[in-house]
Formats: C-alpha cells, sequence, structure tokens
C-alpha cells in the first residue's frame, strides 16, 4: 500500500461521516433524510476500505502489518497503529456490521436521528481502534471511549428502564478498566515504554505478571462478560434498541476475549499457566448456568443474551487452551457469534417493531403469516446452535479439539452446554414460529420487506459460506496464532531461566 495511511483512514473516516452528520441542516424530515444517507454511506465506503486492507494482507507472516507510528505526549507515547492475523479479522466484522446497523435503525429510531448516527459512527472508530492499537495508552483510549456513544445509545434510544441498565453498564465496566489502566502505569515504570511489540518482548517478573494479569483480567472479564460478571448484559441487551444490542454482543463483547489474545498471553505468560485452571472452571460454570438460565427466559432478547453469555464461555476455554485448534476455535467462534448473535437480535428486532413486545407467549404460528421470516429465524436458530454447515460449528469443534487435548473433564462439560443450547434454541423456535396461529393480533402481521431481506441476506450468506469453507479466516490467523503459541512458550521459558538464576 505504499505509504498510504490506510488504517488510520479505516479508523477515523467514520469520524469524517460523524462532522458531517453534526453539518446537516433543514426541516426535520430532511435533516433525518440525510443523517441516515450519510451515516449508510460512511459505513459503506469504510467496509470497502477494510477489505482493501483484507486483500492486501500478506497471510506469510505474523508481522504487524499497515504499521502507523508518530511521535505523540512528549515522546513518552506514541500514536502506534497496525493489525496481524488476529486483529484484521475483528476490523472486517465491525465495518460489515455497522451498515446492517444503521439500516436496521432506518424506521426504528423516530427521535434525536442525527445525534443517532453520530454516537454510532463515533462508536464505530473506538471499536476499530481498539483492534487496530499498538501503545497500550492508545488501545486504552480507544477501549474507554467507546463507552460513551454506547452510554448514549442505550441511555437515550433504550427502552423504559433504560437509565439503570445504562449506569449498570457504565460502572460494571468502567470499574474494571481502572484497575487496567494502575496496571499499564505499573508496565510503564517496569518496562519504560507503552509500545505494545517491545512488551511483547519484555520479560516481567513472575510474581508481577499475576498482579498485572488480574488487574487486566478485571476489565475483560467484564467486557465479554464472564460469570459472575455478567450481569449488566441481559438488562443493557433488553433496554438497547436493536442495532445497540447487535453491536453489543456481535463486538463489544469481542474487546474482552481479543485482550486476553492481545496482553495476557503474550505479556504474562506465567501468571496465564497459573490462573488457566481458574477461567476453565468459570468458563464452564457460564456455559451450564447461561444455557439453563436461558430456559426460563420469558423475554427473547434476555434469552439472547444468556446465550452470548454461554457463548462467550466457549471463545475463553478456547482462548486458554494455548493449542492451535483451541485458540483459532475460539477467533472462529467470536466472528460467527458476532454474525449470529447479531442476526438473532436483528429477529427479534423485526417482530418486536411489528408487535411491540419481545414476550414469548405474545407470539406463536408465524409460519402461517411470515414464513420468509421463519426461514432466516431457522438458519440463525440452528448456526447458534452449531449444526454443521454453519459458521457456529466450526468454532465449537475446534475449541473442543483443543480443550480435549488439555482438559477432557472441561470437555465433556463444555459439551453438556451444546445440548442444553439445542434445548433453548428450539423452543424459542417453536414457541414463536409453530403452532396455531391463534393470536388476534398476529392475523394481520405483514412478512420481511425488502429493507429486512436486505439486511438478514450477507448475514445469511456470511453464516452459511464459512460454515463450509472456513479457510479464507482460518488462513488469515494461522501464522499470527502459532506466533502467538511461540511467544507464550517463550515467555514461560525466560521467566523459569531468570527463577532458576535467582535460585
Amino acid at each position: 500500500m505504499g505509504d498510504w495511511p490506510i488504517l488510520s483512514l479505516v479508523t477515523f473516516l467514520p469520524l469524517v461521516g460523524a462532522a458531517f452528520v453534526l453539518l446537516v441542516r433543514g426541516d426535520s424530515v430532511m435533516v433525518a433524510r440525510n443523517a441516515r444517507a450519510v451515516a449508510l454511506w460512511t459505513t459503506l465506503i469504510n467496509f470497502a476500505l477494510s477489505l482493501v486492507l483484507w486483500i492486501n494482507f500478506d497471510n506469510s507472516t505474523a508481522d504487524f502489518q499497515f504499521e502507523e507510528q508518530a511521535p505523540w505526549l512528549s515522546d513518552t507515547i506514541t500514536y502506534h497503529m497496525g493489525v496481524d492475523g488476529i486483529s484484521i479479522l475483528f476490523i472486517i466484522l465491525t465495518t460489515f456490521l455497522m451498515p446492517i446497523c444503521i439500516l436496521a435503525s432506518w424506521d426504528s429510531i423516530k427521535s434525536r436521528i442525527k445525534e443517532y448516527m453520530i454516537a454510532f459512527l463515533v462508536l464505530e472508530t473506538t471499536m476499530i481502534g481498539v483492534f487496530s492499537a499498538l501503545d497500550l495508552v492508545v488501545f486504552y483510549l480507544f477501549f474507554e471511549g467507546g463507552l460513551i456513544p454506547m452510554f448514549l445509545i442505550i441511555g437515550v434510544w433504550g427502552g423504559a428502564n433504560r437509565i439503570y441498565a445504562t449506569f449498570k453498564f457504565f460502572l460494571y465496566t468502567f470499574a474494571g478498566s481502572v484497575l487496567m489502566l494502575l496496571a499499564i502505569l505499573v508496565m510503564y515504570f517496569d518496562a519504560g515504554t507503552t509500545d505494545i511489540p517491545a512488551l511483547m518482548e519484555h520479560t516481567i517478573d513472575s510474581g508481577l505478571q499475576k498482579w498485572l494479569w488480574v488487574a487486566f483480567f478485571a476489565s475483560f472479564a467484564v467486557k465479554i462478560p464472564m460469570w459472575p460478571l455478567h450481569t449488566w448484559l441481559p438488562d443493557a441487551h433488553v433496554e438497547a434498541p436493536t442495532a445497540g444490542s447487535v453491536i453489543l454482543a456481535a463486538v463489544l463483547l469481542k474487546m474482552g476475549a481479543y485482550g486476553f489474545l492481545r496482553f495476557s498471553l503474550p505479556m504474562f505468560p506465567d501468571a496465564t499457566a497459573y490462573f488457566t485452571p481458574m477461567i476453565f472452571g468459570l468458563s464452564v460454570i457460564a456455559i451450564i448456568y447461561a444455557s439453563l438460565v436461558a430456559m426460563m427466559q420469558k423475554d427473547m432478547k434476555k434469552l439472547v443474551a444468556y446465550s452470548s453469555v454461554a457463548h462467550m464461555g466457549f471463545v475463553t476455554i478456547g482462548i486458554f487452551t494455548l493449542t492451535t485448534q483451541g485458540i483459532q476455535g475460539g477467533i472462529m467462534q467470536m466472528i460467527s457469534h458476532g454474525l449470529v448473535s447479531g442476526a438473532l437480535f436483528l429477529s427479534v428486532g423485526i417482530i418486536y417493531d411489528r408487535m411491540h413486545t419481545r414476550e414469548i407467549d405474545a407470539y406463536g404460528g408465524l409460519v402461517h403469516r411470515m414464513p420468509k421470516y421463519a426461514f432466516v429465524f431457522m438458519i440463525f436458530t440452528l448456526a447458534n446452535v452449531g449444526l454443521p454447515g454453519t459458521s457456529g460449528f466450526v468454532g465449537e469443534f475446534l475449541i473442543l479439539v483443543g480443550v480435549f487435548q488439555v482438559n477432557t473433564w472441561v470437555a465433556v462439560l463444555a459439551t453438556i452446554g451444546i445440548i442444553l443450547s439445542a434445548g433453548y434454541a428450539l423452543w424459542l423456535y417453536r414457541r414463536v414460529i409453530y403452532g396455531a396461529l391463534e393470536k388476534e393480533n398476529l392475523k394481520e402481521i405483514l412478512d420481511l420487506n425488502r429493507r429486512e431481506i436486505l439486511i438478514m441476506a450477507p448475514l445469511i450468506a456470511t453464516v452459511i459460506f464459512f460454515g463450509i469453507y472456513p479457510a479464507p479466516l482460518l488462513d488469515v490467523m494461522a501464522v499470527s496464532v502459532e506466533h502467538l503459541i511461540g511467544q507464550h512458550s517463550a515467555g514461560l521459558d525466560a521467566v523459569r531461566a531468570i527463577s532458576v538464576a535467582g535460585n
């Protein structure tokens, strides 16, 4: 790409779009129409630019690519950006989903449309920045900056109990991140730099590693969220507008797991080995507990939210197996979950826009009036279960292959979660779609319109394509995953060598 700063362009183009939306003038109808159009075209152009990144990405090296570096804050902290085979996939996921979120908000958001579009565009910049940052402080600024637009999206355009859900979301995530900020300061004084590639080569004392690992864990575990720090998620999902739920489940939850991959494994290898049994235990509890709670839900959004907690439990298990299959499976599961959970929240939003209720008992027999919707909902329900031929199967299978190599009991208990997921997902589908169309208010409900089909078609295509042919994703991440495992092993050896020399 020569000297073209394409990564900064992809990161900050949404802010340019937000500035254009801010300048929109006219009557309320014109402002709404133009704000939507500018936001949609900005996200579409940004997605096209991110595909340029992918096309020009070199799969054969684990080095960071498209690097940009400039002095900042008296040369102590640098603006350092770059991507590897792991982070580029999450950038593509983010830019792919953003136009879908804008389209999903086209008719459902009726007030303060200009401000809503600005919030989403700012959120896109912060999310891409998290996956692009190669400096700890820059990462932290993007990581925390995303709280502000999400806070507004839920708090202004959310449901009746939105204020409670918003403050709970903000306080949970911010409290964990304060500890991460303290850890960043400690790492700076220990290594003399906040540059992420340099810190990956720096050996930190074993005792200090454990404290730093816990501080980063406090932030990442809340973000994922891991049990028992998950209680903010169902409330946030229920109160958020549909597009807010989509981006929360599809991208924001992935930041915590990405943090484990980027920081915990390569920088704190000894602490990672020490705390891995705890991660396995919490993840198994999350899978089984969240699946059982999902079965008891009466609200469709809450059911999908608890499903997300269970699926992210699989992700953390895969990451901490420290095997090639486990980590690749964890990344695949994150990508798949981003597509499938986002699609499920969109599916719930479609019928909520028509009936203004998410209660499962309010529905039944929709297949008689909405056959297209029934087909779309079926695809994503089966993908959520992990049916072979969908992207959900690839990630779960690789995770189980990886964890069976490390701990058979964890693998067996995690498999129970797959069985339970089939239970609550198919139960939801049967209650909403099948049966007699008995409720009078459902007899005039309309099937999917053109805009909704346009939203769902690319999601169906990607879920099935990557379920049948996952190689494009696996090939991109393969070398970076192997390098990550090598970094972890080398870090362990360095810490143990220092320990032996000290004795």
